[in-house]
């Protein structure tokens, strides 16, 4: 099967623990979210939107195969951390980036992977064709370190080569991901997955560097604020924004399907009203989300759609 261009593209971007209300379409009333109001607005809003567990990289594992996650031994690991490096997602297994490059999409994940660690597992060995981003679970949004200390390594990765980047990591990922949208031919469909790690801890907003350098651990469960959380939202905001527009200036959004969601519930600092729990807890506070679709056109769904099935029968077969 090849791609033509008569496939949509498709933009699937991932929060990390933002909860149910922590966007103003949803009931916030502290703070605006101008850029996914707009994405609301435009096309669907769910609202019974379950993620299919309470934690990061369970819930990854049912994302990307389409799987009861803990079909797979990495998917036990809730999350999957100190044993990253014996557990992942398995090479080879299908995927939804593997079958979608296999008909012919241009494929790429600029963000947060959590499925397992090099030299085992990755991104490259799953159906994605580009890389950009962290490979475990959680970042210092400056520093891009998985903890604290100078011997820390960095969690940086193009592709499976560590890299060293300057700025706040919410930023850098919508820079990457609006400039790989601006290398992308008009002639071939393309996937991104566009996985942000906001507003996940360290609670450090995108003027807080000073914050940052100051940490004594990444947990930071002894800081952070209302004020805090509400600016790492709206810079997760702005970047989906700054991504939009951009497939606006490539001329690309009326041939685009946008997807917003988050991996779970939201945690500590976050507005889930009227439910009640949290991240890690199977109460709805933990699994439902915020969840957003954005096309233009019904033929594009049904394009997508169409897609998707030829995809699961040749999988069966």
């Amino acid at each position: 099967m090849s791609g033509t261009k008569s496939q949509p593209n498709i933009v699937f971007i991932l929060a990390d623990d933002l909860g149910w209300a922590d966007l103003s379409v949803y009931g916030q009333t502290h703070y605006s979210t101008p850029h996914l109001d707009a994405l609301a607005a435009g096309g669907v809003r769910f609202t019974q939107a379950y993620a299919n567990s309470a934690v990061c990289s369970a819930t990854r594992f049912g994302l990307i195969t389409g799987r009861y996650q803990y079909r797979l031994r990495g998917g036990l690991e809730e999350p999957l951390v100190r044993t990253a490096h014996l557990h992942g997602l398995p090479p080879g297994h299908p995927t939804l980036p593997s079958l979608l490059r296999d008909a012919g999409y241009e494929t790429a994940l600029i963000g947060k992977w959590h499925l397992g660690n090099l030299p085992t597992f990755g991104q490259l060995k799953s159906g994605y064709n580009r890389f950009f981003g962290n490979y475990g679970g959680a970042i210092d949004y400056f520093t891009h370190k998985p903890g604290v200390g100078a011997a820390m390594p960095r969690d940086l990765y193009e592709g499976e080569v560590a890299v060293e980047r300057a700025g706040y990591y919410t930023q850098l990922l919508a820079d990457e991901a609006s400039s790989w949208i601006g290398q992308q031919s008009t002639e071939k469909p393309f996937f991104l997955s566009l996985h942000f790690t906001a507003p996940h801890w360290p609670w450090v907003g995108p003027e807080d560097e000073h914050v940052s350098r100051d940490l004594t651990d990444l947990f930071h469960y002894d800081g952070g604020n209302l004020h805090t959380y509400a600016k790492m939202v709206r810079s997760l905001d702005a970047a989906v924004g700054q991504v939009v527009q951009a497939l606006k200036d490539r001329g690309m959004d009326e041939s685009t399907i946008v997807i917003f969601t988050s991996d779970n519930g939201g945690e500590r600092f976050s507005k889930t009203w009227p439910f009640t729990g949290q991240k890690t807890e199977l109460l709805e506070g933990g699994t439902v989300r915020p969840s957003l679709a954005f096309y233009n056109t019904c033929e594009e769904v049904d394009r997508f759609t169409a897609v998707i099935h030829r995809l699961s029968r040749a999988r069966r077969h």
